[in-house]
């Protein structure tokens, strides 16, 4: 079955960087676009980054543009979220998504906590 395992989330103060890693199995992954999202308390998970599978093509939530880079290692069928300048609102629990044949499966998520 499909599995995601995140890490690398934890307490940073602002302006620190964190990496959060996902190891994926289960599913063919280097066919695949790969996303991070997140979401704070109160509010609704929002997307925050998207790998395609074929070219490698990118896209940010304008909020983390410039901060966060998201990578991948098919060889390793792991996705990687580098965050740094990380700002008090980045504050989120983060989570590992695919979407394969029209289902969107999760990871548990990791917790991001930015304070000083």
């Amino acid at each position: 079955q499909v599995q995601f395992v995140e890490s690398g989330g934890g307490l940073v103060q602002p302006g620190g960087s964190l990496r959060l890693s996902c190891a994926a199995s289960g599913f063919p992954f280097s066919s695949y676009a790969m996303s991070w999202y997140r979401q704070a308390p109160g509010k609704e998970r929002e997307l925050v980054a998207t790998m395609r599978s074929a070219g490698g093509s990118t896209n940010y939530a304008d909020s983390v543009k410039g901060r966060f880079t998201i990578s991948r290692d098919n060889a390793k069928n792991s996705v990687y979220l580098q965050m740094n300048s990380l700002k008090p609102e980045d504050t989120a629990v983060y989570y590992c998504n695919a979407r394969i044949w029209y289902t969107n499966y999760w990871g548990q998520g990791t917790q991001v906590t930015v304070s000083s």
